[in-house]
């Protein structure tokens, strides 16, 4: 019974551990393979959108899928769950579109948990809210609304060596949420 006990410990522990870890492969896929309402939904809201891409992403939680695209100068990505309902619209900005207080904070807090660190991505998330249409007009206006969080992908030095993070802050720039990412597939890479 005693080693029962140690063993359920031991898997709980390593599940818990495993959750951290985001194990993601993206895939671009056809039209006609993305969401019938994920497609409609876009085709309703998103004008003179250039570069259209569509994506499958499977990570160890979760399916969705991104469209991807170019509109007005911005790189856009928007997120659908399975069932094609939106989840969120993500838009690639630069470090300096960041309000100086909430840098200040994201800056601290990355300080604060990492040796050294290199910012490789920033994207100002707008989360789907009711009606979607507002989320869309938020995003596309590129408004600063207290909603508004920040995803930033870093590599990080840790006690093993460099890794990537996803981290999730909010506008204030409030820590949300962190998850090791791995570095993308390049499988289909031959040397």
């Amino acid at each position: 019974m005693k080693y029962k006990f140690i063993v359920l410990f031991f898997l709980c522990g390593f599940n818990s551990l495993l959750a951290q870890v985001k194990h993601e492969r993206e895939f671009r896929i056809k039209k006609k393979d993305f969401p019938t309402a994920a497609h409609t939904l876009i085709k309703s809201n998103v004008s003179n959108a250039k570069k259209l891409k569509f994506y499958k992403e499977i990570d160890s939680l979760k399916i969705s899928y991104e469209a991807k695209f170019k509109k007005d100068k911005l790189w856009y990505s928007i997120e659908f769950n399975e069932e094609g309902t939106l989840e969120d619209i993500e838009i690639t900005i630069k470090t300096v579109d960041i309000p100086n207080e909430t840098h200040e904070e994201i800056l601290k807090y990355l300080s604060n948990n990492f040796s050294s660190f290199k910012i490789k991505k920033i994207q100002q998330q707008y989360v789907a809210e009711d009606p979607m249409e507002k989320t869309f007009k938020n995003a596309f206006q590129n408004l600063m609304i207290p909603s508004v969080n920040y995803e930033l992908i870093i590599a990080a030095k840790k006690e093993n060596g460099y890794e990537q993070f996803e981290i999730l802050f909010n506008a204030e720039g409030v820590y949300l949420s962190i998850r090791k990412s791995l570095p993308p597939n390049y499988d289909h890479v031959l040397y």
